[in-house]
């Protein structure tokens, strides 16, 4: 983890784009390549631009962000979220993660009725890193709008997004 979150500290501080390597420099005197893309993105997961995935199973989707957000994030030290039984809509947010470098807003990628939440985060904040998409997990919904679900992307073009957003920085 430390490896990964260090080659992508450098590679955005050289602006390096997603489809780049490393070659070897002054920088790297040995041959090192690695691509800018370390984060994972799993198939059967919907995705938001915000960085947040959905899983949707029966009647229940269970929602968190995406390890390419917690990447980006650093080490999590403090997660907001709410209680069971409100209501989240889609693109508000329903809190917040609060790292070491920065405090984000997290987005409802979908409409619904909080069921569920992981309580386990508020002592254990940095399950996020370590588990973005088992143990890290932020809430779970009864979606409202199901069709929701249609709007978001596969795992293909969560990677493409996050490329070009890459790039683009």
């Amino acid at each position: 983890m430390a490896m990964r979150v260090w080659a992508s500290s450098i590679a955005n501080a050289l602006k390096f784009s997603s489809s780049s390597t490393l070659k070897q420099t002054s920088l790297y005197p040995s041959a090192f390549a690695a691509s800018k893309c370390f984060s994972t993105v799993l198939d059967g997961l919907k995705y938001a631009p915000s960085h947040e995935w959905v899983k949707h199973e029966g009647d229940v989707a269970t929602i968190g962000i995406t390890d390419h957000a917690q990447d980006h994030l650093g080490e999590v030290v403090f997660v907001e979220l709410p209680e069971a039984g409100g209501a989240v809509t889609k693109a508000s947010g329903f809190g917040a993660v609060e790292s070491v470098k920065a405090t984000s807003d997290i987005n409802s990628p979908i409409s619904g009725e909080i069921v569920e939440v992981n309580t386990k985060l508020t002592d254990t904040p940095g399950l996020i890193n370590s588990s973005p998409y088992e143990d890290g997990w932020m809430i779970k919904v009864k979606p409202s709008s199901p069709a929701e679900l249609e709007s978001l992307m596969d795992s293909k073009g969560y990677t493409k997004f996050c490329e070009e957003e890459d790039a683009s920085h």
